[in-house]
């Protein structure tokens, strides 16, 4: 899946892309709307983008899991080496505290990442405070070019902002 942004200038736009996009056959699960007016978007039936698609939340676990089982069989083995000799640390106690840094770093920079505003949306912060609406469309790759052209033929206002190489495989 490749994700595409595009911008909306106004509420009666945003209604006609997300036609258009549910005539195209994209899912609704797969369309994404952050506004600066979330009630806005529930009052017109659009999808308001979700914790996951407004957040690092995805981002920071994967950086936590690395970083924590890195950690956690560091300390393991410093572990070993640093017992007294009558005290012996099996591979059992390893792997324990491995999966245990793995997790625990996971959780906290989960913490830390749902706290903080996606970094792929920081581009579009300006537009979104005038009260344009961000459009974060999923697509399979072999769809992007089809979708980006309904998009130009049928809506010239709404700017093509790009696109991300991968969407996370979860959520």
């Amino acid at each position: 899946m490749r994700r595409l942004y595009f911008l909306a200038p106004h509420i009666n736009s945003a209604k006609a892309i997300f036609h258009d996009l549910l005539l195209a056959r994209v899912d609704d699960h797969h369309v994404h709307v952050v506004s600066k007016d979330e009630s806005e978007l529930i009052k017109e039936n659009l999808p308001a983008a979700t914790l996951f698609e407004k957040s690092d939340l995805v981002p920071a676990f994967e950086r936590g899991l690395v970083i924590g089982f890195a950690s956690g069989l560091v300390l393991s083995f410093i572990g070993v080496v640093m017992t007294p000799f009558d005290v012996q640390l099996g591979g059992a106690s390893i792997l324990g505290i491995t999966l245990f840094g793995a997790f625990f770093g996971a959780w906290v920079s989960s913490m830390i990442g749902i706290s903080l505003h996606n970094s792929h949306l920081k581009g579009f912060e300006n537009a979104i405070a005038k009260g344009e609406y961000l459009f974060i469309v999923d697509v399979p790759k072999s769809r992007m070019p089809e979708i980006t052209k309904l998009m130009k033929r049928h809506h010239p206002e709404a700017g093509n902002e790009g696109s991300d190489p991968t969407v996370p495989a979860f959520p």
